[in-house]
């Protein structure tokens, strides 16, 4: 979420930033600076407008009592009813004036973050910089298999099944590879925190709106996620609608009436439609704000979403900065625009297991923080033997939230290609607006925003296919990394049994 003020006093850099990012920020952009800057005009004309007739309604309710002690009814009169013109006219501007604030609120939160000075330019994943990279890559002496080869012919990855039970990019793990994925969550999550001073925090998976929102997954991202509606909403909504779809055919009279032009069935359905959905987000904060219950809950996308909202709607002491949290987690995505992509074996899942990294942090020293949250991902790699590289993200490429990512990539040598494993962010306070989440300076009286950061530490699953593909035996079996040993009984080798 951007700050008014600062695209008011920077409108230039605004849509510079934007274009950087490949979204067009001049003229008549419905993003540009002057297109936000209009409609924030026209709210804070009205504002004005509403001050106005409150000073006046204010001064006129003092000239009543002026009126009446002078007994001049007449006066007192038309005072008094100016001043109950004024009240009504006050009630349908303030509901106006909260109708222009969410107009303005509602452009803001679907812009994404911009870049920072040191992110290179670029449209796509093309334009993206190598940083560095660790280890050389296996020369093996026979062709390598994809990991969904090597756990089907174990027989302890079972993709069929998962499809059959809940349909495709669901998997289920069994025996010995189970296990693996269970220790390289462990293990990850015990560097993190006797190694690098993460606090280990067991979190909710399912959130309300305004937690997905201050993390920015909402509203732009809402197909992306699965939501689990709350059953006395959803009942209220369903009587609601069994008696309002009833009157179709009263929209076709009315639309007759007013236009001479009977809409088709068609035509009144998507009519319907498009006002029962405005009605159902309404009813939605209504419900909630009257109840104090969610309408629904959101299976969290990753544990940043948990992690991150900490923090809402508090000020924290300088001192208590950083903060650093970790967990490790089912997460949830519905992979909505990844049709024909990594559709064979456990890339790319609807249900995943990641160690979520996320720090809080004072301005100055987030990216520094940045550097070291990478680092810390990096690490887990390292200790397991698995080569990869470091790539700095161009402004085309990067995520919505974040000013600057560094993505973190591991060779497999099924597929002869490095794939992500690891994506490390610097938001600025970018979640920080969209939350309320501030810390006092010491010494100081006002209160700033915080900046967050989040990556992964690592994305468990894709581990796992990493380990199986880089330490795969010609016949099949699998060695185990020393480091995971402990958590498996010691165990060397995974092998058909």
């Amino acid at each position: 979420m951007f700050d008014i003020k600062a695209i008011r006093d920077n409108p230039q850099g605004f849509d510079e930033g934007l274009k950087r990012r490949g979204i067009f920020g001049e003229g008549e952009s419905q993003f540009s600076s002057a297109a936000i800057l209009r409609l924030d005009e026209a709210r804070r004309a009205h504002v004005t407008k509403l001050q106005d007739a409150q000073a006046r309604r204010n001064a006129a309710s003092k000239e009543i009592g002026a009126a009446k002690k002078a007994k001049d009814d007449a006066k007192a009169e038309a005072l008094m009813a100016e001043v109950a013109s004024l009240k009504d006219l006050l009630a349908t501007g303030e509901a106006r004036e909260r109708e222009l604030t969410a107009e303005v609120e509602a452009l803001l939160a679907v812009i994404p973050n911009t870049p920072l000075d040191e992110v290179p330019e670029g449209r796509d994943e093309t334009g993206n910089v190598e940083v560095r990279r660790w280890g050389d890559p296996a020369l093996l002496n026979f062709k390598p298999k994809q990991h969904f080869e090597l756990g089907e012919a174990l027989g302890l990855m079972d993709f069929e099944t998962a499809a059959k039970v809940s349909g495709a990019r669901f998997v289920y793990l069994k025996g010995a590879l189970a296990r693996m994925e269970r220790a390289l969550a462990q293990f990850m999550l015990d560097v993190h925190t006797e190694e690098f001073g993460y606090t280990e925090v067991n979190p909710p998976l399912l959130v309300r709106d305004h937690a997905a929102y201050g993390t920015a997954n909402l509203p732009k991202f809402e197909e992306d996620l699965f939501y689990s509606p709350m059953a006395p909403f959803e009942a209220l909504l369903e009587s609601v609608s069994s008696k309002t779809i009833d009157a179709i055919d009263k929209i076709q009279d009315q639309s007759e009436a007013l236009t001479g032009h009977r809409m088709s069935l068609q035509e009144a359905l998507h009519s319907f439609q498009d006002g029962l959905k405005k009605a159902k987000s309404e009813s939605r904060e209504r419900y909630e704000e009257a109840t104090g219950l969610p309408s629904r809950l959101w299976l969290i996308p990753t544990a940043e979403v948990s992690l991150t909202n900490l923090v809402r709607e508090s000020i924290l002491d300088e001192d208590a900065l950083p903060l650093r949290f970790t967990a490790g987690t089912p997460c949830f995505r519905s992979e909505a625009g990844s049709a024909g992509r990594d559709t064979r074996g456990m890339i790319r899942q609807h249900q995943f297991t990641k160690v979520e990294l996320v720090s809080v942090t004072a301005p100055e020293k987030s990216l520094e923080e940045h550097e070291r949250m990478t680092k810390c991902a990096e690490t887990i790699l390292q200790r397991l033997g698995l080569p990869y590289r470091t790539m700095l993200l161009c402004s085309g490429d990067m995520g919505f939230a974040s000013q600057k990512t560094y993505d973190i990539e591991v060779w497999l040598p099924g597929q002869n290609a490095y794939r992500e494993i690891s994506s490390c962010s610097v938001c600025g306070d970018f979640q920080a607006r969209r939350m309320g989440a501030r810390y006092r300076p010491k010494g100081a009286k006002d209160v700033r925003f915080v900046h967050t950061l989040n990556g992964s530490g690592l994305a468990v699953g894709r581990t796992l296919i990493a380990v199986m593909e880089n330490y795969q035996q010609e016949d099949g079996s699998i060695v185990i990394p020393e480091p995971l040993r402990p958590y498996m009984s010691a165990r060397e080798r995974i092998a058909k049994a």
